[in-house]
């Protein structure tokens, strides 16, 4: 548990055992939310380090999710049995799946293949619990004091990103990718919706926000706001062109090379300890398969304009 500004806790959900790899944000307040409870493994260690907190389980007040895949989602069905009075705020386009969530587990583990017990599945939530947040909805945390839900597509359509609004802590998901400790910031791509445009009018609408801190899923804070969505609006813009590219060459295979031309992976994060983070969850293989599907479509919507 590490306090990155007032009122707001990072908390590590140590996906697959490790430390480093996924993160949960507590936010104080008289109705106290969590935002993203990490991967369905991790629920019994994330009640835990909320009970040292002080939080019982009476007073969770919400569990706000950036988006429904498994590694950021999966413990919300056993955390809103832990904490019963607490509401889980999520996109539109999430809420079915969190009510019924065969479908989602079912293609998600398909994705993960060999990573799929290392995040579990999803315990489905009772629909009323559910709160549907559209771009700009407000999660009260104080009688004055909110989190603003904003819609932030690119990773994935549903994707949301949390903005902080008394301390200005952009607590950001997957919206510009990953940048693990001793490692640079790489964007994930994966299946099946990434949206390389959709991602970069997202981090121009960050931006206009002006965060004083952002802080990834893929883990914690960065050193700076301004510098983390420049550079991964540039990251975005070299694994479009990459994408298109190499498709066009020769599909997945073409798609690889190019990107080793454009945005090299072990080049770009530049530390073998977290480049073997990435091939163990295989999401540098995740991020082709995401710029193929996003290619494909680019290439079929050219076809019938």
């Amino acid at each position: 548990m590490t306090e990155i500004a007032p009122g707001v806790q990072l908390i590590d959900t140590q996906l697959g055992g490790r430390r480093g790899l996924t993160s949960a944000y507590l936010i104080a307040g008289t109705q106290p939310a969590l935002v993203d409870p990490g991967p369905e493994t991790s629920a019994g260690l994330l009640i835990g380090e909320l009970h040292d907190l002080g939080v019982g389980p009476d007073d969770l007040a919400w569990i706000v999710l950036t988006h429904i895949h498994l590694d950021h989602c999966g413990g919300t069905g056993a955390l809103a049995a832990a904490f019963p009075r607490a509401r889980v705020v999520v996109h539109e386009r999430g809420a079915r799946h969190l009510a019924d969530p065969a479908r989602l587990v079912a293609a998600s583990h398909e994705v993960f293949g060999a990573t799929a017990p290392l995040h579990g599945g999803l315990a489905a939530t009772a629909a009323e619990r559910i709160v549907v947040a559209p771009d700009g909805h407000r999660v009260p945390v104080n009688d004055d004091e909110s989190l603003e839900m904003i819609a932030t597509p690119g990773h994935a359509r549903h994707h949301m990103s949390v903005l902080h609004q008394t301390s200005g802590v952009l607590i950001i998901g997957d919206a510009v990718g990953t940048q693990l400790k001793g490692g640079n910031l790489y964007p994930n791509t994966p299946p099946s919706d990434v949206d390389i445009v959709a991602g970069r009018h997202s981090i121009t609408r960050l931006g206009v926000r002006r965060p004083a801190l952002i802080t990834l899923s893929h883990f914690g804070p960065t050193d700076d706001p301004e510098a983390t969505l420049a550079e991964a609006d540039d990251a975005l813009e070299r694994l479009g062109h990459a994408a298109l590219e190499g498709y066009r060459e020769g599909g997945r295979a073409g798609i690889a090379a190019a990107v080793d031309r454009y945005l090299p992976i072990d080049e770009t994060i530049g530390d073998a300890d977290v480049l073997a983070l990435w091939r163990w969850m295989a999401w540098d293989q995740h991020n082709i398969a995401g710029l193929e599907i996003w290619a494909q479509r680019q290439e079929a919507d050219k076809a019938t304009a």
